[in-house]
């Protein structure tokens, strides 16, 4: 049974979630082991998919520093009021 795209996102979102400060991550980080977790549940287009969908929903954004990353939204210090 194929995964849906919001199981993808959600399971993202905690890859990236857990790897905030430690590592950044890449598209294709992500891509590459989702396929590796879910199999042939999901695919590379799946993926594209559901990556979209953390950025579209502001669950997570890109960042640029030398390549393309996702992080979760930063919070600017004067935000934190």
């Amino acid at each position: 049974m194929a995964k849906s795209i919001e199981e993808v996102a959600d399971a993202m979102f905690n890859m990236v979630k857990e790897a905030q400060g430690v590592k950044k991550l890449k598209p294709m980080d992500l891509i590459k082991a989702m396929i590796q977790i879910y199999g042939e549940e999901v695919d590379k287009k799946l993926c594209k998919m559901a990556i979209k969908e953390l950025i579209n929903n502001g669950r997570c954004v890109y960042t640029y520093f030398g390549g393309s990353f996702i992080e979760l939204p930063h919070r600017e210090g004067a935000a934190n009021d």
